[in-house]
């Protein structure tokens, strides 16, 4: 695949990149998001917002994938509780259904 290289025109001093001299010049290493191949380089960082952001995409979709998943299983466990404690409760109001009578023990001879 040909690779078309960008000017080296400035827009904010509006004049040519002055390179490393600039303080926007920065390097960046690590994978290019867009084909996975490894990235160390130097360039204005205006250059480097397009493939920043989209790596930041992919990371928030990354992110929002993980809470849902964790949401999910909050959702199974606060179930599981809200099933137990009916259980419990369950429990407790049978056992106030029933009466206690008194009984009158009274000891037996053998008479």
């Amino acid at each position: 695949m040909a690779q078309i290289n960008s000017g080296d025109f400035c827009p904010l001093i509006k004049d040519k990149c002055k390179g490393i001299e600039c303080s926007w010049y920065t390097q960046i290493r690590g994978i290019n998001p867009n084909t996975g191949e490894p990235v160390d380089e130097w360039q204005c960082a205006v250059n480097w917002l397009p493939m920043l952001m989209i790596e930041n995409s992919q990371q928030q979709r990354s992110t929002s994938s993980a809470v849902e998943s964790f949401r999910n299983e909050m959702v199974k466990a606060n179930e599981n509780n809200i099933n137990v404690l009916s259980a419990a409760a369950q429990m407790l109001q049978n056992t106030q259904d029933y009466k206690i009578l008194k009984a009158n023990v009274e000891e037996v001879s053998d008479q």
